[in-house]
C-alpha cells in the first residue's frame, strides 16, 4: 500500500511539470515571435519597450501582456533604415543607440497623441557661418523669397488633389487664383495670408467627404465618424487632438513627416528651430514645419486615395474620455511603413533651402554649399545618370465593406461575402427584370415579335424547303457546325433573341424548319 501511495504521488509531481513545461513552450513560442522590418521600418509599441545590444546584435521587443514580438539584427544586412517607438514605457540602452549611430540608422520616439518626442539620426559638422546666415534670414530679403517659393508648392500641391481627387474645378481655381497673387507678396504677412485664404478653401471642400465602415460596425461608430467633418477639432479648437478617425490619420502622418524633416535638417548641419514662415515659439521647430509645408498636400492625397477606396476598421481607433480619436498600435504600424517616402519628399527641400541660404550668405563671407547628401543628386550628376523616380507609398490593405476583413488591396468583399453579395445582386436583376418585363411598351415589342413570327409561319411553305435539308442532314451536319458559330452570327442570321440562339447553338432546341435554309449557309453545308 505504502508502494502504490509512493506511486501516485510520483504521478502526480511528474503530471504538474509535464502540464507547466507545454504551457512554458507555448508561451515561450508566442514570447519569440519574430518579426523582419518593413520598407526598412521597425515600429515598436506596446509595453515593455526594450531596445539594447548584445553580442554585437540589435535586440527590439516590444508587444502586450503575453503577446510579444522580439528581433534581432546584425550589424551586417540588417535591412534597417528607421527605428520608431510609440509610447513612452520601456528603455533604450546607450549602447543601442551607438549601434544604430554606427549603421546609420535614424532613431525616433513619438508619443501616442501623434507628437514627437526626440529624433536621432545622421548629423553633419555644423558650419557657423551657415547658421549664421539662417538666424538672419527672416530679416533679410531671402526670407520672403523662401517663404513665397514654400507657399506656391504647397498651394499648387492643394490645386491639384482639388481637382484631381475632389473634382472640385471651382475650389481648384480659387486656390490658383491665391497661388497668382504670391507674385505681388512682398511681405511675411501677405504671404501668410494668402496660405490661410487658401487653406480655407482647401479644407472646406474636404467637410463633405464620407467615411466608410464595414456594415458589422457601423452600430459601434459615431455619427461625426463617418465624414471628415472640419479640420480643426471641436476639442482644442485646432487641427490637435482631433475627434474623428481621417484628421487623427492626418495628424499622424504629419507627424512621421515631422520627424523626417527634422532628421533632414540636422543631417545638413541646420538649425531646426530658426524658421522663416512659422513665428518662433518655445516648443515649436519653426523650420521644421516651414520645409513640411509644400509635402503636406501629397500626404493629404494618400489619405484621400486610401479613404475613398475602401472602409476603415473600428478596431483601429478608439475614444478617450473627452472624445479625442487615437489610432490603435496595428494601424499606426501599418502608417508608419510610409515614413520613408515622406523622407524622399522632403530631402530635396532641405537641400534647396541649405542652398539659397548658402547663396544668400556668400554676399557677405563666402559659405560653401552643403553637400546633397539626402538625395545624392550631384553624384548622379557627376556620373552622368538621371535621379531615380520617387516610389509611390505602400498602399494600405483595403477592407471587406460587409464583414471587416482584411483583402488584398482594391478588392470590395472577402470570398465569403462575394457569394453573399453576387446572390443579391442577381436577386435585384430578377426582380428588375420581371418588372421590365410588364411595362407597356415591352409587352408591345413582345406583341410585335408574335405577330411577325405567325406571319412568316402562315407564309412558309413545306415546298420551300430544299430536298437535301433532311432530318438526318440537321442532326449530323448542321447542328455539330451549328456550336462552333457565334450566338450573336445566329441571333443577326434569324432575327431570334439571344436566349433562343444560344438555345439553338448548344442543341437544346431544333428550330423551325423555316429557318434551316440559313443555318446551312452559316453551317456550310450544301446539297453535295
Amino acid at each position: 500500500m505504502t508502494a502504490t501511495k509512493n506511486l501516485t504521488a510520483n504521478s502526480r509531481l511528474l503530471a504538474i511539470p509535464k502540464t507547466t513545461a507545454i504551457d512554458v513552450t507555448r508561451r515561450s513560442a508566442h514570447f519569440h515571435r519574430l518579426f523582419a522590418p518593413s520598407h526598412g521600418v521597425v515600429v515598436l509599441s506596446g509595453y515593455g519597450i526594450r531596445v539594447h545590444v548584445d553580442r554585437g546584435h540589435l535586440i527590439v521587443e516590444d508587444g502586450v501582456g503575453a503577446d510579444r514580438r522580439k528581433g534581432r539584427f546584425p550589424r551586417v544586412h540588417h535591412g534597417l533604415w528607421r527605428v520608431v517607438v510609440i509610447g513612452a514605457d520601456g528603455m533604450v540602452s546607450l549602447a543601442a543607440l551607438r549601434w544604430l549611430a554606427d549603421q546609420n540608422v535614424a532613431f525616433a520616439m513619438l508619443e501616442r497623441d501623434g507628437s514627437v518626442l526626440l529624433t536621432t539620426g545622421p548629423v553633419a559638422a555644423s558650419d557657423t557661418r551657415l547658421r549664421r546666415a539662417q538666424a538672419c534670414a527672416l530679416h533679410s530679403d531671402a526670407a520672403v523669397e523662401i517663404t513665397r517659393e514654400l507657399i506656391s508648392q504647397k498651394l499648387h500641391g492643394q490645386e491639384t488633389v482639388l481637382r484631381e481627387r475632389l473634382a472640385n474645378p471651382a475650389a481648384a481655381d480659387a486656390v490658383t487664383r491665391f497661388r497668382a497673387q504670391l507674385a505681388d507678396a512682398n511681405t511675411l504677412d501677405a504671404i501668410r495670408m494668402l496660405e490661410g485664404h487658401g487653406g480655407g478653401v482647401y479644407w472646406s471642400a474636404w467637410q463633405k467627404i464620407n467615411v466608410e465602415f464595414p456594415k458589422v460596425d457601423l452600430a459601434r461608430v459615431p455619427d461625426h465618424w463617418r465624414s471628415f467633418g472640419n479640420r480643426r477639432s471641436p476639442i482644442s479648437g485646432t487641427s490637435r487632438k482631433s475627434a474623428n478617425p481621417v484628421n487623427a490619420i492626418l495628424n499622424y502622418l504629419y507627424t512621421l513627416l515631422e520627424s523626417e524633416t527634422r532628421l533632414a535638417i540636422t543631417a545638413l548641419g541646420l538649425d531646426p528651430g530658426f524658421g522663416v514662415l512659422h513665428v518662433d515659439q518655445s516648443t515649436r521647430d519653426s523650420l521644421v514645419y516651414d520645409l513640411m509645408e509644400p509635402v503636406r498636400p501629397r500626404v493629404d492625397a494618400y489619405v484621400l486615395d486610401w479613404i475613398t477606396s475602401t472602409p476603415l476598421k473600428r478596431s483601429w481607433f478608439f475614444e478617450q474620455r473627452d472624445g479625442t480619436c487615437r489610432l490603435m498600435d496595428s494601424l499606426a504600424t501599418q502608417l508608419a511603413d510610409t515614413v520613408q517616402t515622406w523622407g524622399r519628399e522632403v530631402a530635396p527641400l532641405v537641400e534647396w533651402f541649405a542652398q539659397t541660404l548658402s547663396a544668400t550668405a556668400a554676399n557677405n563671407g563666402r559659405v560653401p554649399a552643403p553637400g546633397t547628401r539626402l538625395t545624392e543628386r550631384r553624384r548622379y550628376e557627376g556620373q552622368g545618370r538621371s535621379m531615380p523616380v520617387q516610389e509611390e507609398p505602400p498602399n494600405q490593405n483595403s477592407v471587406c465593406r460587409n464583414c471587416g476583413a482584411t483583402i488584398s488591396s482594391g478588392g470590395q468583399y472577402c470570398h465569403a461575402c462575394s457569394l453573399a453579395e453576387s446572390g443579391k445582386r442577381l436577386a435585384s436583376a430578377q426582380v428588375l427584370g420581371r418588372v421590365a418585363a410588364i411595362r407597356p411598351e415591352s409587352l408591345k415589342k413582345r406583341s410585335d415579335a408574335m405577330a411577325l413570327h405567325k406571319e412568316a409561319l402562315r407564309n412558309w411553305k413545306p415546298s420551300d424547303l430544299p430536298d437535301y435539308l433532311t432530318d438526318e442532314v440537321y442532326a449530323h451536319r448542321i447542328r455539330p457546325a451549328l456550336a462552333r458559330l457565334s450566338n450573336k452570327a445566329i441571333e443577326l442570321a434569324l432575327g431570334v433573341s439571344k436566349r433562343y440562339a444560344y438555345e439553338i447553338a448548344s442543341g437544346v432546341k431544333v428550330p423551325h424548319r423555316r429557318h434551316w435554309v440559313k443555318l446551312a449557309e452559316l453551317a456550310g453545308a450544301s446539297a453535295g
